[in-house]
């Protein structure tokens, strides 16, 4: 099998915007903020989606893992 270089990739590419798309009112980053303030994705493994079915399942388990690696790394930082 051969692999495609970098340049082919490119150009195949470059020109896929639709010529109805007009985008030439548009202001870049108007949304940004808004998506910033609730917009953590994170991809779990396929491995851990038995234990790990729901995005509420993965903030229990963090916040009941969360003091204790606070207190871990406090104790790095400043050792007693």
């Amino acid at each position: 099998m051969k692999k495609t270089s970098n340049k082919m990739q490119v150009e195949q590419d470059r020109d896929t915007m639709r010529k109805e798309y007009d985008f030439s009112g548009a202001v870049r980053g108007v949304t940004a903020p808004r998506y910033a303030q609730g917009a953590n994705v994170v991809v779990i493994d396929p491995e851990v989606l038995d234990v790990f079915p729901n995005s509420q399942t993965v903030n229990e388990t963090l916040r009941a893992l969360a003091p204790v690696l606070r207190r871990q790394r406090d104790l790095i930082i400043s050792p007693a």
